[in-house]
């Protein structure tokens, strides 16, 4: 099995490049998607938030009004951490549970968009990383999610900047083109990169000691 983290930051294309893996073959466990499920109504996830928060961040159907607690937590750390310490744990549950539950010959792909902020690079064997210059991403925030131009700097700028993505980057995925463009290079990834060195650690698995990579992250 081969372990791929994919992240970028809002508005990279991130999302096009996870939906292009899957289509090649990858198994793509998306942290989002399980973000969203720990805290669907009825979960744990969702009481431990409004015991933190209270009920000023529940939809009146009893769901979590998603708005309200962005609200609650956007530009205020403490208040983000204190988030981050009830749900990161379930999500890292469910993504391993999901990891073991695939081929023993895949490659996983974990579509993370904080792999940096959070510190995640050394989990994976590969981090690739979809990254597009300020000025590209605001002008598809604004044109596709109805955003404010101030309000899509501030969004980009609470998170981490490009010199610290390519620090932990084994793959920088330029996505200042096209959707088309982008998708050509997520299969030459595919082809050029996972594939074969998903089929190399199969050759070669439990033939020797773990190595460093050149990124600093074990890899077999």
């Amino acid at each position: 099995m081969l372990t791929v983290g994919l992240t970028g930051g809002i508005g990279s294309g991130k999302s096009t490049a996870s939906a292009e893996l899957a289509r090649l073959g990858a198994v793509v466990i998306d942290a989002d998607r399980i973000a969203r499920a720990v805290v669907e109504p009825g979960t744990p996830g969702l009481a431990a938030v409004v015991d933190e928060f209270g009920d000023g961040v529940l939809a009146p159907d009893g769901s979590l009004d998603r708005a309200a607690l962005a609200a609650r937590v956007f530009g205020d750390p403490a208040a983000l951490a204190r988030l981050g310490a009830i749900t990161h744990p379930l999500v890292a549950e469910e993504s391993r549970r999901l990891q073991a539950a695939a081929p023993g010959d895949a490659v996983v792909v974990h579509d993370v968009p904080l792999i940096v902020e959070n510190g995640l690079a050394d989990r994976y064997d590969l981090v690739v990383v979809v990254g597009a210059d300020e000025d590209t991403r605001v002008r598809r925030l604004t044109a596709h999610r109805g955003m404010s131009e101030e309000d899509a700097r501030a969004r980009i700028r609470s998170q981490a900047d490009d010199a610290a993505r390519r620090a932990v980057a084994d793959v920088w995925l330029d996505n200042s083109g096209t959707p088309e463009e982008l998708r050509d290079a997520v299969g030459r990834l595919w082809r050029e990169r996972l594939v074969p060195e998903r089929d190399r650690r199969a050759r070669t698995a439990g033939s020797g000691p773990r190595r460093r990579s050149r990124g600093g992250r074990p890899s077999r």
